[in-house]
């Protein structure tokens, strides 16, 4: 049996049942937290984009756009995709030398489960089991060093989510896989330099593939049954050997991700929850700061805070700001949040702003990088022109494994990006309808989705 075909089985064989209580609460979190960031992005311009294509493709009526009309499932899962990952504010997995956001296989395998009529177990297991598969992935096979994207992890995951709830057959789930992973194999450019649309748009376009794949593993298409273990495979090509007992596998590793409380880059959130506590406990007046400083651990400076991915001190887009501490520290401390407001083009290129942001320094602390991944630990200090200093330190923030979300917390979320798109009502009825997804059937949701939802959000129109 090839590894692929063990996963295959994996894949096949858990159900419903498989979930823990515990595990069930987190996911469904998770499909809230997704469907708000979905809808705060209704008005982004490169989702705009994406939708204009969809729109001008066309495509049989068979699953539900986030906002209404229907479309095919792969324009659909790319469509939805783009929707709940363009303001990078879904949740995120932390692995040595790999973070992702396994939230971006909902978009496929809600696709998916409308196409197949399933219940709200089925979309329910076949999301756990994407989030397992990507999570696994990620910590055994990290391709971040190799100069790859985490979206390379998220193609084997999406196409066993999308396999699961179409309901495949072990060969046909394997051969879904076996496609999708030797086909998506992403360059780690999409967020290294100067960040492009893309950043946003990779993951659903890995996930809309994986869902094509699936049908065409349903259709008896084969894919290479060795494409993990394989000459020129995965390992051979990308990883080097790794190893994953699927067959020991459980659904929990939902558990171990995480949400973000602040539209921002993972690594960022500790931080500016310091800095944000200093502010408000001191009344700190911008205008009186003279520097913001900041010690992070080393996957944090490497990534937004100028070190190996490049400088983050000339920001002019979105895409730019939300992976740049200097911009966001120094957006928190003017504007006192960091959410969709804070990247208008109007806001990034502010006076204000872009005169603070040089005087941020980041660097990293050998002390709190060895605290990570457990921590995300980080030192604060606000340097005023009077000469006091305001210091804070921080080991973890609302929404990291120390401090869950709770449901209450995460609907707080969700009506924050969702109210200004949608009527209260049916905002509470989508959130209502997560809450019970596992006793209503998917096409429930989708139907939602698609009913009732403004375009009236502006924050990113241009």
């Amino acid at each position: 049996m090839t590894e692929v075909e063990r996963l295959a089985r994996f894949v096949t064989t858990r159900s419903f049942d498989d979930l823990s209580e515990p595990a069930l609460t987190e996911l469904k979190i998770r499909v809230l937290d997704a469907l708000g960031c979905a809808l705060g992005a209704l008005n982004a311009e490169p989702v705009g984009a994406v939708r204009a294509v969809v729109d001008d493709f066309g495509g049989r009526p068979l699953c539900t756009l986030i906002g209404g009309d229907r479309s095919a499932p792969d324009r659909t899962a790319f469509y939805n995709g783009a929707l709940i990952r363009y303001l990078d504010f879904n949740d995120s997995y932390f692995a040595p030398g790999e973070t992702c956001h396994p939230s971006d296989n909902l978009a496929p395998v809600l696709a998916a489960a409308e196409y197949a009529d399933a219940t709200g177990r089925e979309l329910l297991t076949a999301l756990a089991v994407a989030y397992q598969v990507q999570c696994r992935l990620s910590d055994e096979a990290p391709v971040r060093g190799h100069g790859f994207d985490h979206t390379t992890q998220l193609a084997y995951a999406a196409a066993a989510g999308a396999a699961k709830a179409l309901r495949l057959g072990e060969m046909q789930t394997a051969n879904a896989i076996a496609i999708a992973g030797t086909a998506l194999n992403a360059l780690r450019v999409t967020r290294t330099g100067a960040l492009s649309h893309w950043k946003g748009l990779a993951a659903p376009f890995a996930a809309a593939g994986s869902l094509l794949a699936a049908f065409l593993a349903a259709r008896e298409v084969t894919g290479p049954p060795e494409v993990f273990e394989g000459n020129k495979g995965f390992s051979d090509s990308i990883v080097g050997p790794f190893q994953i007992d699927w067959e020991q596998e459980s659904l929990e590793r939902v558990r171990q991700t995480f949400l973000k409380r602040y539209n921002a880059e993972i690594h960022s959130q500790s931080a500016l929850e310091a800095l944000l506590e200093l502010r408000d406990a001191h009344a700190v007046d911008p205008e009186n700061v003279e520097r913001i400083e900041l010690e992070t651990f080393q996957v944090a400076y490497d990534i937004i805070g100028g070190g190996e991915e490049g400088a983050k001190t000339e920001i002019r887009t979105k895409e730019q700001a939300d992976h740049s501490l200097p911009y966001l520290l120094a957006v928190a401390l003017l504007d006192g949040q960091v959410m969709p407001e804070q990247y208008t083009p109007e806001r990034i290129l502010c006076a204000d702003v872009q005169e603070l942001l040089p005087r941020v320094e980041v660097r990293p602390a050998a002390d709190l990088t060895a605290r990570f991944p457990a921590e995300h630990a980080c030192r604060v200090r606000l340097v005023l022109d009077d000469g006091t200093v305001l210091a804070a330190e921080k080991g973890d923030y609302e929404g990291f494994l120390t401090r869950p979300m709770s449901w209450q917390r995460a609907r707080e979320k969700f009506e924050r990006l969702a109210l200004p798109a949608v009527e209260p009502e049916l905002a509470a009825e989508l959130a209502d309808t997560v809450a019970a997804l596992d006793e209503v059937d998917a096409r429930e949701l989708s139907h939602l989705l698609g009913s009732g939802v403004g375009r009236k959000a502006v924050w990113q129109r241009r």
